[in-house]
């Protein structure tokens, strides 16, 4: 009796990866065991850098609202304190893009920050 091989299946793992390999180079996109490793490689790095890429937005988020506030002569620790003492609840991505994208309404709520900053000091003193 002639050995059985589950050939459909077979093929159908394989069409599976060589198609997620699809636009590597070389023999990484057209030889099955070299593209296997490969995509599970590619795998392995596109798992950690969704959580990499989480981590970098919020650097530049930082970044960005750092340097509209400096031009406010304020800087983003104290701005960040201000936000809490003038009870405004805005996440860093909505500040970041208020920055760059509506300058005059970023700048309304610095003064909002650079008030509340000043009633919190005056109520200290």
């Amino acid at each position: 009796m002639p050995r059985a091989t589950n050939s459909p299946a077979s093929r159908k793992r394989r069409k599976r990866i060589l198609k997620k390999a699809k636009g590597f180079r070389g023999g990484r996109s057209k030889l099955f065991r070299t593209a296997k490793d490969a995509v599970y490689k590619a795998q392995a790095w596109s798992y950690r850098d969704r959580k990499t890429r989480k981590r970098n937005f919020r650097v530049l988020w930082i970044q960005r609202i750092n340097a509209a506030t400096r031009a406010e002569g304020l800087s983003y620790n104290r701005f960040v304190e201000g936000l809490k003492a003038a009870n405004i609840d805005l996440d860093r991505k909505v500040l970041a893009d208020m920055a760059v994208n509506a300058p005059d309404d970023f700048k309304a709520i610095v003064e909002q920050v650079k008030s509340a900053l000043d009633q919190k000091t005056a109520g200290a003193a």
